[in-house]
């Protein structure tokens, strides 16, 4: 269902920089073909066990994200940014291996890593389809979407119900989750429009003389 309703939306031509998703879509070898057959980027989360080839003169040799990272020497670490958070950027360390494919017109495979700071154990994986050219902190960036996407998932559940449903069915989503999400976009909408006028409004100055009651 994931991939039709990605294929319509592109065919429908609704803007897609990239397409993103959790480890149950970035395991999904047909989606990621289809997209990569389009042309379309994407940043996917994998597990760390994910099944992968080394590619290259290992290609034949078997490996996984965890184990690539496990071989970055610590200069292929930069901290980048991955979007705002409550009270400041969300910095993590990030790193990348190129993957030893490309497209015919140039697009790149990459494995993005992402760490807290420091030399923390805990990371979180990405395969990549990108542009040419696309740089590590663009990629960081990317990933960091999610959050704002996980974020709306989360008010929808909270204030519409959007968690009330079978989401594996067709109706589910055809019919049930595409009201939540028309109905999360108007309140939205409504929200941004009451905040904007707000701001818009000239500071009240208090009385200058106290009134007695």
């Amino acid at each position: 269902m994931a991939r039709a309703m990605v294929e319509a939306a592109l065919d429908a031509g609704v803007p897609c920089a990239y397409v993103l998703g959790d480890t149950a879509y970035g395991a999904d070898s047909s989606l990621r073909r289809m997209l990569e057959a389009r042309e379309q980027s994407y940043v996917l989360a994998v597990r760390s066990a994910h099944f992968m080839r080394r590619g290259g003169d290992r290609r034949f040799e078997g490996a996984s994200p965890e184990e690539l990272a496990s071989e970055l020497a610590p200069e292929h670490w930069v901290c980048h940014a991955a979007g705002e958070g409550a009270k400041a950027p969300r910095l993590y360390d990030w790193a990348r291996i190129r993957r030893p494919w490309t497209s015919q017109d140039g697009f790149e495979h990459w494995l993005l890593v992402r760490r807290k700071l420091s030399t923390s154990i805990e990371k979180a994986y990405y395969l990549v389809f990108a542009p040419p050219g696309s740089s590590l902190a663009e990629l960081a960036a990317v990933a960091g979407l999610r959050w704002a996407i996980e974020e709306c998932f989360e008010r929808a559940k909270d204030d519409l119900g959007l968690g009330h449903c079978e989401a594996r069915s067709w109706h589910g989503w055809h019919r049930y989750m595409s009201l939540c999400m028309a109905a999360l976009a108007f309140l939205s909408k409504l929200s941004a429009d009451l905040r904007r006028s707000a701001w818009s409004k000239p500071n009240e100055t208090s009385l200058k003389e106290p009134i007695a009651a």
